[in-house]
């Protein structure tokens, strides 16, 4: 059983975004320190919960970024969640919150989406949140992208799933295969930012620099997944 659930979440993480380099995320030890020159690094908060399935709370794994532009594995980027990303509870009420810092080259990206999986041994589901947002990395310094939540509710007349299908018994468990992501993009700066500096020193005295993304595009969301 565990053999299969583990395939399930490669074959998951494989089809959704294609063979990727997983990455480690800035600021992960306490030493590290923003370079004047350094490459930018773009900071986002996200917010996991299932109301569908309310028992069954997501963890997120994976940040999947990928250039505008793919031409092979080194273009698709995994920002792989630390521990000092994670923000979780694992209640109801306030579901599971991450500290995203992605450090990137000059260049066009798109941040594709989230991964990750909830419950435990022998039910085991992995989700995807889809955002498909584009963002043009560009000069120094440290960015602001904003505050995503991500919330499943019971899906209805063909909506994007919440997550694969297969296995069969796990997803529809835990709420992914029946159920789907209504997703809000805001800007939160002020609280987020105070959170960002209590947690990362390196950010203690730097400027943070606002630019949120736009508001999810369900339709855009829709297509991707019947695409694919």
């Amino acid at each position: 059983m565990l053999n299969r659930i583990l395939i399930a979440f490669v074959c998951a993480v494989s089809l959704l975004a294609g063979c990727a380099t997983p990455t480690k995320m800035a600021f992960e030890n306490d030493s590290d320190v923003v370079v004047s020159g350094s490459k930018p690094v773009y900071l986002m908060t996200v917010t996991l919960k299932n109301n569908y399935r309310p028992s069954y709370q997501p963890s997120l794994l994976v940040v999947h970024v990928e250039k505008k532009d793919v031409i092979d594995s080194k273009d698709r980027i995994n920002f792989t969640m630390d521990t000092k990303a994670k923000l979780e509870t694992d209640t109801a009420e306030s579901g599971n919150s991450y500290l995203l810092r992605m450090e990137l080259e000059n260049g066009d990206y798109v941040v594709r989406g989230l991964t990750g999986f909830s419950g435990i041994f022998p039910v085991r589901g992995t989700f995807f949140a889809p955002l498909h947002t584009d963002i043009k990395s560009s000069g120094t310094g440290v960015f602001y992208l904003g505050h995503v939540n991500a919330t499943i509710r019971e899906r209805q007349d063909g909506e994007f799933k919440a997550g694969p299908s297969i296995p069969l018994l796990d997803q529809a468990v835990a709420g992914f295969s029946g159920g789907t992501f209504d997703i809000e993009i805001t800007d939160q700066l002020v609280k987020d930012e105070a959170v960002f500096k209590a947690r990362f020193p390196a950010l203690r005295n730097t400027q943070i620099q606002k630019a949120v993304l736009p508001g999810f595009d369900r339709a855009k969301a829709q297509q991707w997944w019947e695409d694919h």
